[in-house]
């Protein structure tokens, strides 16, 4: 479980490279899952309702304002550590509520060459990569 932003992501990364390189049975066997912590909390009134995208957050507040946002409370978490214990387990521990995404590996050969070319030393085929698929990361900026 790691932040909900692009630095949780990039230790999500680093905690799954450190998995992949020295307890692969457990990646291979399933037994890796990372939970998602939400990004936002919406408030109205007495509703409210957490977020884990951007777009989840846009059409939520204009469900909820009627293409108006005054009255509308976001709260952007930067981190675990803005949330209370109950909304933490509420979100992200709660077994009956929570969202856990399975790591599994497709491709060892190609796991491995990615694990190593984003966590080598030679920075232009980790920027080449990043710029490539940088089409489907999730900004939150």
């Amino acid at each position: 479980m790691c932040d909900a932003d692009v630095d949780g992501s990039h230790i999500t990364t680093l905690i799954m490279t450190f998995f992949f390189r020295y307890m692969k049975e457990l990646v291979q066997y399933g037994y890796l899952y990372v939970a998602t912590p939400p990004l936002y909390l919406i408030k109205k009134g007495k509703t409210e309702k957490y977020c884990w995208t951007e777009d989840e957050r846009n059409r939520f507040v204009e469900e909820l304002g009627r293409g108006k946002d005054s009255g509308i409370h976001i709260q952007r978490y930067k981190g675990l550590g803005e949330m209370n214990a109950e909304q933490l387990w509420e979100t992200t521990m709660n077994p009956e509520k929570r969202t856990l995404r399975q790591v599994t590996i497709e491709n060892a050969a190609e796991a491995d060459r990615i694990f190593s070319m984003l966590m080598g030393d030679e920075v232009p085929p980790r920027r080449e990569f990043i710029e490539k698929n940088a089409v489907y990361a999730n900004i939150d900026a």
